[in-house]
């Protein structure tokens, strides 16, 4: 990791518990409640053998359960070569955090395995994830009722349907076993929504800061989100519809794009759906059409904007370059992209930061809807969705009748027509993302020891897990 870890000597497990601290000091925790919130309970290392091409591979993997204090622990699993036990476990009490600051009822999870996804193919990397699969689920780190995986880099529906069907294997008696991974395929026991759930909260969250007028005046903003200019790093599944809402729905100008091996900048606004489509044609923004390059991703960073938001990896603004930044607000979309040391900084120069373990909940927000399908066993909708629309008909043909008036088709339209699946998806993320602000925002301002939106964030946090904690006796 670059920056604070080679300065400061802070893993990223550090520099989270680290900005949990403050919420700890401005509530005057125990010290010894605070360490055991802050514990990681159990880490699972497992090392595996996988034929490739005729000769024997060794895999490692990692699954870390930060807390348990509620069932099923959640979190996703990467695959990637950066893949250690410190960030899995760094994850995972983030996952913690996460769930309680948005009202998730789960502990946190994460897993990771260490390789590199695209030297490998579709039946290789089938192999790998079935074999990594049962070494989870035969040590008790998988199962509908106590851990459940999620997409994150490198993994996605394939890989979930991947391991959903390598549990039903191994557990035929589990009716619940599609509820043993989230994020799998709408076909196989998914959830519409799902894939841009992450990208889709951070624009729910987004909107509702600047519908709170004193949170747009601290930041040195105008109201409205119309035109504000707007920096994204990492154009993946979360950055990717962050931006294409954004700019489609909110009218925001995302004026640079930045990606490992440059940035895109176009004052007038990037097309993100153009770039999004190259990206995935050429693997790179190299030689793309019409714009700016900026060879150098700190200097695209440190490009004046309204709202930057990194959207990749952790670790990317340090105390190396946090001087730099010019936007008006951070939107924390990755998990951990602003070391401690540079959250110390960016918080001096009062720059007002939106944290990840809030931003990027709409994720686990929504396997949560999924999860609960599937230990239903009946998707939403299905009982009320034509009820509510012979209520409205009948709404309607009563105001005609009152008022002698013949109701506009687009009235008609929208009165009548009952929720489906996605409507309640995406209505229950909107409301989420809402609430969690409005808590955030209310320690904020009453609580004189809170300073800024992180450890707000954490206040949050560490109350509802405290409760938790104590009303199952474990102090």
């Amino acid at each position: 990791m670059s920056g604070d870890t080679k300065h400061n000597n802070l893993s990223f497990t550090e520099s989270v518990n680290r900005m949990v601290d403050r919420a700890f000091d401005a509530l005057d925790t125990d010290p010894g409640i605070a360490a055991a919130i802050k514990a990681v309970n159990a880490t699972l290392e497992v090392q595996f053998p996988v034929e490739i091409d005729g000769k024997i591979e060794v895999f490692t993997g990692w699954r870390a359960v930060h807390s348990a204090h509620r069932l099923p622990a959640k979190g996703g699993i990467r695959f990637a070569t950066i893949v250690d036990q410190d960030e899995v476990e760094a994850m995972a009490a983030l996952m913690t955090y996460k769930c309680a600051i948005v009202d998730v009822p789960f502990g946190g999870s994460k897993g990771g395995l260490m390789i590199d996804p695209s030297k490998y193919t579709r039946t290789q990397m089938q192999m790998i994830t079935r074999r990594f699969a049962r070494e989870l689920i035969r040590k008790g780190f998988l199962s509908p009722a106590t851990n459940v995986p999620a997409p994150d880099m490198g993994t996605g529906e394939r890989e979930m349907a991947w391991i959903a069907d390598t549990y039903q294997q191994l557990h035929p008696e589990d009716i619940n076993y599609h509820g043993c991974v989230t994020g799998k395929p709408v076909a196989h026991g998914g959830i519409p929504g799902r894939i841009e759930a992450t990208g889709r909260g951070v624009v729910y969250a987004i909107r509702e800061f600047f519908r709170h007028a004193d949170c747009i005046s601290a930041a040195g903003l105008k109201p409205g989100l119309a035109g504000k200019r707007v920096i994204v790093q990492g154009l993946g599944n979360v950055g990717y519809h962050a931006a294409r809402l954004l700019a489609s729905e909110d009218e925001c100008k995302i004026i640079a794009i930045v990606e490992k091996d440059g940035a895109l900048f176009d004052e007038n606004g990037l097309d993100v759906e153009s770039v999004h489509d190259y990206l995935l044609e050429k693997k790179t923004v190299l030689d793309y059409p019409g714009v700016s390059f900026i060879e150098d991703r700190d200097t695209a960073l440190a490009i004046e904007c309204d709202i930057l938001i990194p959207a990749a990896m952790e670790a990317q603004i340090t105390k190396d370059n946090a001087d730099k930044i010019q936007a008006k607000l951070i939107v924390e979309a990755a998990n951990g992209p602003v070391t401690f040391a540079a959250d110390e900084m960016l918080r001096k120069r009062g720059i007002p930061i939106l944290p990840d373990a809030y931003i990027n909940a709409g994720g686990v927000t929504v396997s949560y809807f999924e999860w609960v399908r599937n230990i239903a066993h009946i998707r939403f909708g299905r009982m009320e969705r034509r009820y509510d629309e012979m209520r409205g008909a009948l709404l309607l043909r009563t105001v005609a009748s009152l008022t002698d008036h013949e109701i506009p088709d687009w009235v008609k339209n929208d009165l009548v027509k009952g929720a489906n699946e996605l409507d309640l998806v995406r209505s229950g993320l909107d409301d989420t993302m809402r609430v969690a602000f409005q808590q955030i925002k209310e320690v904020l301002d009453t609580n004189v020891k809170v300073l800024d939106y992180r450890t707000a964030a954490y206040v949050v946090a560490v109350e509802k897990i405290s409760r938790s904690y104590h009303d199952i006796g474990v102090y």
